[in-house]
């Protein structure tokens, strides 16, 4: 398959692959989570594949994880593993991180509606509770399971 041309108008589900895309990237480590926000908001304002193939430029298009290691003498190649505790440790930062980003924001809604004078539940728990309770059981408890 060629490649689109650089300058024709990309659609929203050419921004959401690219997205999906960078956010793979981000969860194997080639790009912080701060890369990945700053690369987001590019491609949600990008308008051709040009602008979409910048943000991902110094990025591969294929996972090397899968790529065959080149054969040594008569060994058949074989392809690299994951370090698969260290993805999981990764990917369990980036949920305990959105939970939080999520609870101070509802908090913070509630306290500024608290500060106005607005005497409110404290509704925020609901979201904050639970969601962390689930998170935190994962966490004590999610990493021994068999293979």
């Amino acid at each position: 398959m060629t490649p689109p041309d650089p300058g024709m108008r990309a659609s929203d589900a050419d921004r959401d692959r690219v997205a999906e895309s960078l956010r793979e990237h981000c969860a194997v480590g080639r790009i912080t989570v701060d890369e990945l926000q700053e690369r987001l908001e590019a491609v949600y304002v990008s308008k051709t594949f040009g602008e979409l193939s910048r943000v991902t430029a110094d990025l591969p298009e294929e996972d090397l994880y899968e790529r065959p290691v080149p054969a040594r003498g008569a060994a058949s190649a074989t392809v690299a593993k994951r370090p698969q505790g260290e993805l999981a440790q990764r990917g369990m930062r980036a949920v305990w991180a959105t939970w939080a980003m999520v609870s101070a924001i509802n908090f913070t809604v509630w306290l500024a509606l608290a500060l106005t004078g607005e005497v409110v539940y404290p509704w925020w728990i609901w979201v904050a509770g639970p969601w962390g309770a689930v998170l935190l059981a994962g966490t004590l408890f999610g990493g021994r399971r068999r293979h």
